[in-house]
């Protein structure tokens, strides 16, 4: 009864006969003598099938092994579920990001190697479970048959610093998970932990927040937090970028608007789409692991599996790419991403963002100071589901400053990849620059739409004679309907805190960084150094449902 609740849920056919057969902790053995455990969900037959590996730091039981091991297997999908290194009763050490190419490679070898497994695997998940695909697929002589990417990327490592800036909240958030996730009791709600975790993201040096969260030190924790300088390349075995382009194998993608990958995994499409793979794409209303998005992204996964390894190609759409329009309650098909749209800059001026050129001004000023940092709100954040959320206390605080547009007369549409250009000089020369885009209701209310930030050091190339940069801020791509009557706004401030580490205004790596310097900031907006955002605005062609 659960079963058949669970696949009418999603949407999918009702299973019929047997029951798929479950082996558990199979060994599989690695190339330096390590052995990974996995559970072969079989399908009903004895003649060789194709497989679906599924590579997981999160353990087989429970959820894992309902949806990804049994959902799969009702629908015909044989699935091997297998436990990283050194998680849940695998051999060695998990140090994640590492040895998932070494270990998949090898895993893949063997399953082939199976007499119930007929020669063909695909691979699907998402998330960290993505970044295991992505580490093996790019690699193998003999092409894997698909890949099911949600909420994920080629490289984690922009997620890690976006911008340069180490994501305190993300990763104290997961490092915490994963530092106790075979506790007992680790996977029932805990506000009391949850409590502690934000707590601990407030400490410093950022390297003893791993104790101060789950009282002991985290590997992964120590590692983003100490390789977070320039030129470090110590997460280059984890970057796989490079070899997107002559991947081989048809590829789905699922991810959210509030996604923290969202920027990397839309460079993935666009790179597949360039070399002519012809990959598919989903994007919704959805955060990192929210549960509205299960729906979505396990029944694209089957029906993209089915159709490739299984023959029935029944669930696949005709449009490459369908998107979720924000703040109209809709989804749009298009044939790629992004979509055709008109370029538009909105010029900062005091306290106005407006599409007319820049007026002679005096630049804007506040002061960032470490020892109170301008705090985050909302935003792609793995704690919780954040995403957009009222912005009123930030734009009350002396340290942000706010350029907000005229009422708009119709509808404005803005679908695609958004930049801003800032000019600013700080005192100290360093300083981070957040740019937020801001949608403001009739009532005055302030929700965030999608942010970026970058880092700025000493001697920065950008910079002119006077000292004042030149700083090119991506924002998040966003696909989003800002109604009639509604106002744009921009913020500009020198961090978002606890979302990304606080900039101390010193060289002192945040490994180990404690005091700090507040830093004072000048944004320039006149004729001669003009601020923007550039709105890709869609007044296009596209199906709609």
């Amino acid at each position: 009864m659960l079963d058949r609740l669970l696949d009418r849920f999603l949407g999918l056919p009702l299973a019929e006969g047997p029951a798929p057969s479950v082996t558990k902790a199979i060994p599989v053995p690695m190339s330096d003598g390590v052995r990974l455990l996995a559970d072969r969900y079989a399908v009903p037959g004895d003649e060789p099938r194709p497989v679906v590996l599924i590579r997981t730091p999160y353990g087989r039981k429970g959820l894992m092994g309902k949806i990804f091991g049994e959902t799969f297997a009702r629908q015909g999908l044989q699935t091997v579920l297998q436990s990283t290194r050194g998680t849940f009763g695998s051999g060695g050490e998990f140090r994640p990001f590492h040895l998932e190419k070494e270990d998949g490679l090898a895993t893949v070898a063997w399953l082939r190697e199976q007499p119930w497994c007929d020669g063909r695997v695909a691979m699907a998940g998402a998330s960290y479970l993505g970044h295991t695909q992505w580490a093996v697929a790019p690699y193998l002589e003999e092409p894997l048959e698909a890949l099911c990417l949600g909420v994920t990327a080629s490289e984690f490592v922009s997620a890690f610093y976006p911008g340069g800036i180490l994501a305190v909240d993300n990763m104290v958030s997961w490092s915490a998970l994963i530092g106790r996730q075979e506790g007992r009791f680790a996977g029932l709600p805990n506000p009391w932990q949850t409590k502690k975790t934000r707590a601990a993201m407030a400490r410093l040096p950022v390297s003893s927040a791993d104790v101060a969260a789950i009282g002991k030190q985290v590997r992964f924790l120590q590692d983003v937090a100490e390789h977070a300088e320039p030129g470090d390349d110590f997460w280059a075995p984890s970057d796989h970028s490079a070899e997107v382009a002559a991947l081989r194998t048809p590829v789905t993608m699922v991810t959210g608007w509030y996604d923290l990958f969202i920027s990397a995994q839309l460079r993935d499409f666009k790179e597949l789409a360039a070399a002519g793979r012809e990959p598919r794409l989903t994007v919704g209303p959805w955060a990192h692991g929210e549960p509205a998005s299960l729906k979505t992204l396990l029944t694209d996964q089957i029906g993209f599996l089915s159709a490739h390894l299984l023959g029935d190609t029944t669930p696949l759409r005709q449009a490459p790419v369908r998107l979720y329009l924000q703040g109209a309650g809709r989804w749009l098909d298009f044939e790629s991403w992004p979509p055709k749209s008109d370029a538009t800059p909105y010029f900062l001026r005091p306290g106005a963002l407006s599409p007319a050129e820049p007026v002679e001004s005096k630049p804007g000023t506040f002061t960032f100071d470490p020892a109170d940092p301008t705090p985050s709100v909302g935003g792609p954040l793995l704690s919780g589901v954040q995403k957009q959320r009222d912005n009123k206390a930030v734009e009350e605080r002396r340290d942000v400053l706010l350029f907000t547009g005229d009422a708009l007369k119709r509808d404005f549409d803005v679908i695609g990849e958004i930049s801003a250009l800032v000019h600013v000089r700080t005192d100290l020369g360093h300083g981070d620059v957040f740019v937020r885009l801001c949608d403001v209701d009739g009532r005055g209310i302030s929700r965030n739409v999608t942010d970026g930030i970058i880092r700025l050091r000493p001697g920065s190339p950008e910079s002119d004679m006077d000292g004042v940069v030149a700083s090119e801020v991506h924002l998040d791509p966003t696909a989003y309907r800002f109604r009639r009557g509604h106002r744009l706004r921009l913020q500009i401030a020198g961090g978002a805190f606890p979302r990304f580490a606080r900039n101390h205004g010193t060289d002192e790596p945040v490994f180990t960084a404690v005091d700090g310097n507040p830093a004072r900031f000048e944004i320039f907006h006149d004729p001669a150094r003009p601020s923007r955002i550039t709105l890709p605005v869609f007044g296009g062609q596209a199906t709609t449902r």
